[in-house]
């Protein structure tokens, strides 16, 4: 599977338009919004950073995983949060503004965590020399993750109504690439494909459920209002697959490294909304009109662009 040109040039082309889809939706203000909410950025991005992969180091330690799979583990730990987790935020009452502003931070960072983590963890865990991370896929990495992200917020900037006629297009792209990698990936290590949901079920569901967890109670406890502890939790537990499985299959060209993000994808549908209905049960509205001026109505997102209804 991981030779075939879908692997190799279709998936980073369709990583390539799924982050111009991204840049659609953002602004120069999401980066200054920094300015405006500070702590919790900070909060955020800690979290994201540095807590996120030693979390799944002691879970790859803990389960004494195969090398390639304990790559595979810390290279969805790096991977950044994604639109989905903005949609979600959205529809527990979050502060969508504060995703929208994470998304794009961890977007961008991505293109250095991403390839240090990775190598440190291929170093240590003693994987298949091949595997790393050299120049010139840095290089590639920075290509298919930020350049299109910076020409989506050119056109958005220039063309706001093209903008938003393309973001639900590229939002179903996106859903639909998704759920062919995943399948493709688990399908292409069928043999082992029960040897790996053993092994990486756990490993993965546990991560995605500490994510959502961390991202929440660590907010609440430094004093984020519920809005942005909720916000926090989905951006930091709720990854984008499609930039891990593209970096494990077309830039590591390993399918094995690519299983536990390919299992990731899955279970993330059903524990990110299992845990924003049990922190939303018994709150009932309230969220939405505690500490961000309420969610109620599109435009109080982020106040313009046409873009902006999606959320």
């Amino acid at each position: 599977m991981n030779d075939s040109a879908l692997i190799t040039v279709g998936l980073p082309i369709a990583l390539a338009i799924i982050m111009f889809g991204l840049g659609l939706s953002l602004t120069v203000d999401d980066f200054r919004r920094v300015a405006t909410s500070p702590r919790a950025v900070v909060v955020a991005l800690v979290l994201q950073i540095l807590v996120l992969p030693a979390v799944a180091f002691g879970l790859v330690l803990a389960f004494d995983l195969d090398p390639l799979l304990a790559v595979g583990v810390m290279l969805l730990a790096a991977s950044p949060g994604g639109t989905t987790a903005n949609l979600l935020s959205h529809l527990f009452r979050g502060d969508v503004a504060l995703n929208i502003t994470l998304t794009a931070i961890n977007s961008v960072l991505a293109a250095v965590t991403i390839p240090v983590i990775t190598n440190l963890a291929i170093g240590y865990f003693d994987a298949d020399g091949t595997l790393g991370l050299q120049f010139g896929k840095v290089v590639q990495v920075i290509a298919i993750v930020i350049i299109p992200v910076i020409l989506g917020m050119i056109v958005r900037s220039r063309r706001p109504a093209m903008a938003e006629r393309a973001d639900r297009p590229v939002r179903i792209f996106s859903i639909a690439v998704l759920v062919i990698v995943a399948v493709g990936a688990i399908i292409g290590e069928r043999e082992n494909v029960l040897d790996y949901l053993y092994s990486v079920g756990a490993v993965t569901g546990l991560f995605c459920l500490a994510s959502l967890a961390l991202g929440y109670w660590v907010s609440r406890l430094l004093r984020l209002d519920r809005p942005q502890s909720i916000a926090a939790s989905m951006e930091i537990g709720v990854h984008n697959t499609t930039m891990a499985l593209t970096i494990a299959l077309s830039v590591l060209g390993s399918v094995e490294v690519a299983i536990p993000a390919a299992v990731y994808s899955i279970l993330m549908y059903i524990l990110a909304p299992a845990f924003g209905f049990t922190i939303s049960k018994g709150h009932g509205g309230s969220s939405a009109s505690s500490g961000h001026g309420g969610h109620s109505g599109p435009a109080a997102i982020r106040g313009a662009g046409p873009a902006e209804k999606r959320r």
